[in-house]
């Protein structure tokens, strides 16, 4: 029985090549091919004896995922892939390029390629306005399989002299609804005899799973918190998303200064604007209140429109007028540019069907 390589962190892939009679220096020669040159096949990894690359064809697997589809928004700047696993199961993985602006005063900001990536197959938590969410939840995906995702893009981004430079697990599924295989991939990907990928480049996002917010807090990680609100208010944020039923805002807000407190990093709240619903000033002075004295920052985005929920996107004028009336009560806001609307490659909208 084959194991997929990306499954494997470095002290396995010791014992693995232990156990094939081969030199300890082997295992960091695969290692560094697999996470420094992004070689997908053994034939790759011609430093390797022959015989060697024999025993990895036989009992390692490379290539585990399988593009389907690959769709390009019209601007250009995002690509969609929705691949397809061993079992038949699918996921999306997205690519979102950003590029400096050119402005009266030169170019302003920095070239960004995020990478958008799902831990689940499918996702339990249910939030009515999210196309994952809309599907119900299937299965997890391995450490490997979080990893690969990565791994295709950085090889494909490698060819045309590009990197990532940013990785959110925001794509299909509740990252902490699978935190042992999650925290694995970005220890993998963090090891600087291999990817090297800086944990504060990362960021984790989750619905408000009280008890693994409190997990993370304890590790004391760098990796960057997002955390999905979207309401202020118990009744709404429960009809909204039901993971409120069992961790009520009182407590998920308690959990979020407890980390703020144990790490002194900031946590950033993500809130889908959506219109006549929680995008009035009141909501905001509302929102303001509930997260006064925290350090943290808000990230509203107008609504992505999915076919399971009838909600729409919030205007431009009135997405201003939130983040205004949040500032002025000293909580910092971003609206944040819609991406890949049109071929549904944004926020929410991620989903399994071909």
């Amino acid at each position: 029985m084959t194991r997929l390589a990306y499954d494997l962190d470095l002290p396995e892939l010791a014992e693995l090549v232990k156990s094939w009679n081969e030199p300890a220096y082997r295992a960091k020669q695969i290692w560094q091919g697999l996470y420094q040159h992004f070689w997908q096949d053994p034939d790759e990894f011609t430093s390797l004896p022959k015989s060697l690359r024999d025993k990895m064809k036989a009992e390692l697997e490379f290539s585990v995922l399988k593009p389907s589809i690959v769709l390009d928004a019209s601007d250009k700047q995002t690509r969609k892939i929705l691949f397809e696993l061993p079992d038949g199961k699918r996921i999306e993985a997205v690519l979102m390029r950003y590029d400096p602006t050119t402005t009266e005063s030169g170019k302003s900001g920095r070239i960004r390629r995020t990478l958008c990536i799902s831990t689940q197959v499918g996702c339990a938590m249910g939030c009515t306005f999210c196309a994952t969410g809309q599907m119900g939840f299937t299965r997890h995906l391995s450490s490997g399989e979080i990893v690969a995702q990565i791994m295709y893009y950085a090889r494909y981004l490698n060819n045309v002299d590009e990197r990532v430079t940013n990785i959110v697990l925001m794509g299909m599924g509740e990252p902490f609804h699978n935190y042992d295989n999650t925290m694995a991939a970005i220890d993998r990907l963090n090891d600087p005899d291999g990817y090297n990928f800086g944990a504060r480049r990362f960021t984790i996002s989750t619905s408000g799973l009280v008890p693994a917010i409190q997990r993370f807090a304890e590790e004391k990680r760098q990796v960057n918190l997002a955390v999905s609100l979207h309401a202020s208010e118990n009744e709404r944020r429960t009809g909204m998303m039901p993971v409120n039923k069992r961790y009520k805002i009182e407590e998920l807000i308690q959990a979020c200064r407890d980390y703020v407190n144990a790490t002194g990093r900031r946590i950033t709240f993500e809130w889908a604007l959506i219109h006549g619903i929680n995008d009035t000033p009141e909501e905001a002075r509302k929102l303001a209140s509930l997260l006064k004295g925290m350090l943290c920052h808000v990230n509203a985005i107008p609504l992505n429109p999915t076919t399971g929920y009838t909600g729409q996107a919030t205007t431009r004028e009135r997405a201003e007028i939130f983040r205004a009336t949040l500032e002025q009560a000293g909580i910092p806001c971003t609206i944040r540019m819609r991406r890949g609307i049109d071929i549904q490659a944004g926020c929410g909208q991620l989903a399994s069907r071909v």
